[in-house]
């Protein structure tokens, strides 16, 4: 062999080793050099998850400390997933004319500013401070997830943007399990509400014998009869449970600045940038001609919703229907949430055997059975069906994000991320809603007395049902697609 057929051989060989890197990179669900800038945007879907639910416990606390009703108390959810109504079509528009590093840090920077605004609300004790606080930082939720969920599905190939964006996601409860052990052992316990329950319990040993639901309605009214009795030791005691609850929303709020600055001074891939002049009406309408996107708009309204709903009333759940504190009742919360955590992991492997839309549509059914199982078993077993819901969320909100974005580009994606986000506002709706069934009357089904606690959970079974349609019918599409011969 002469040296420039040793010469060819050596090239041919450097050639195919190229190849099979660039083949391995083309498989790898994060390609190597995206791996740094994939780490820190991933931090992010915990930071937004802490947020979430931290706040969700608040709604029954809230109820207890200013003694309003569950309808008024859920506008802190009103509130909450409001702020990304309202600031998800405008952080998109934003983020079209800058990069998604500049977007996160907008979203950054509101988030700490919403947290921060917990302190005036406690000194104040104004339960409309506190919403206006919750409302600017999901002003910063919203500008995180338009800009984070379409920036991960761009680091990498195409075909593996869900496996990649289900793996950013599976971080997003372990932020939310987070929230929930500080609601849980921080805050819920601290509260001098919560001692002021124990302490009619303890009062009256004839509550053991009595219903749960109607213990509960007893604890109420002494409550109001002891703010009217001795309203400068109730205020003493609203004082003190808003300094408990402004306490972890001002420590997450340095948090998010010290992230912020991180990603201030880090050098981050821009993958969507593009110059064109944003055609609003054009793309606009080629989003809502696409059944896709459309429909998946319409199926993350309902899943927030029904997400919003399980893991906001388990509370009211436990309490009123199983004689819980709201201490022990958030822990089943934080225990659904583990299992949340878990299925999806689990959920994230079996997709590379199942069509996203199929998989969606089984978790769909299990959600609106178990839903079926709270609603109609008593005690322990209904309590359990609830928890198990959580098992079927797992997946929900990041597969049905991606098959709606399938086939746009990334600079498309991040106005048709807009709506996806948009669609949270389902989380804002629905509770109000099933906050208003809580203060209602219960109704009798089949000769079964059901509390109006039982009758609300009615809300996220409409919901998942909903979502099952969704899931079968991109299934039933895409199987019909894979089976017609392509044309030629």
């Amino acid at each position: 062999m002469n040296e420039h057929e040793v010469e060819l051989e050596s090239h041919g060989n450097h050639n195919e080793a190229q190849s099979s890197d660039t083949t391995k990179q083309a498989h790898r669900v994060v390609p190597s050099h995206y791996v740094y800038p994939f780490v820190l945007v991933t931090t992010l879907f915990a930071l937004w998850g802490f947020a979430n639910d931290i706040t969700n416990p608040l709604v029954r606390a809230f109820k207890e400390i200013f003694l309003i009703s569950n309808a008024q108390s859920s506008l802190v959810q009103w509130a909450f997933y409001g702020g990304y109504a309202t600031m998800a079509i405008p952080a998109a528009l934003v983020i079209r004319k800058v990069s998604y590093k500049s977007g996160i840090i907008i979203g950054l920077l509101l988030y700490a500013v919403g947290a921060l605004l917990t302190i005036p609300a406690s000194v104040a004790m104004n339960f409309n401070i506190f919403l206006v606080g919750f409302y600017v930082l999901t002003f910063g939720l919203a500008f995180l997830e338009t800009t984070a969920n379409p920036y991960i599905l761009s680091m990498g190939p195409k075909e593996t943007a869900t496996q990649r964006l289900n793996l950013a996601q599976a971080f997003n409860p372990i932020g939310s399990l987070t929230g929930m052990v500080v609601a849980s052992m921080l805050i819920l316990p601290s509260l001098e509400v919560a001692e002021f329950r124990e302490a009619e319990k303890a009062a009256h040993p004839e509550y053991a014998t009595m219903l749960p639901s109607e213990v509960d309605g007893l604890i109420t009214t002494a409550m109001e009869a002891s703010a009217k009795a001795d309203p400068e030791a109730h205020q003493a005691m609203v004082a003190h449970d808003l300094d408990v609850v402004k306490t972890p929303y001002v420590v997450i709020a340095v948090i998010v600045i010290a992230v912020m600055l991180i990603f201030v001074f880090s050098k981050l891939p821009d993958t969507g940038h593009e110059e064109e002049k944003i055609e609003l009406v054009p793309l606009m309408k080629h989003l809502l001609t696409s059944w896709r996107y459309v429909g998946g708009v319409i199926a993350q309204a309902f899943y927030v919703g029904a997400q919003i709903m399980c893991w906001t009333f388990i509370i009211h759940y436990g309490m009123t229907l199983v004689g819980l504190s709201a201490a022990q009742a958030q822990n089943y919360n934080i225990l659904a949430m583990s299992i949340f955590l878990a299925s999806r992991f689990i959920c994230t492997f079996i997709l590379q055997y199942l069509r996203p839309g199929l998989l969606l549509g089984i978790l769909a059914v299990g959600g609106g059975l178990l839903t079926l199982g709270a609603i109609f078993l008593q005690g322990m077993t209904g309590l359990y069906c609830l928890v198990g819901v959580s098992a079927c969320m797992s997946l929900m909100f990041p597969t049905i994000y991606g098959i709606a974005l399938t086939g746009l580009s990334p600079n498309d994606a991040k106005l048709g991320s807009a709506g996806l986000i948009f669609a949270i506002v389902g989380g804002a709706f629905m509770p109000r809603f099933q906050g208003a069934m809580i203060d209602g009357d219960g109704m009798t089904i089949a000769g079964q007395a059901l509390e109006s606690v039982r009758v609300s959970f009615f809300l996220p079974f409409v919901c998942f049902v909903v979502i099952a349609v969704f899931g079968f019918s991109v299934n039933f599409l895409a199987a019909k697609n894979t089976a017609e011969p392509a044309s030629t």
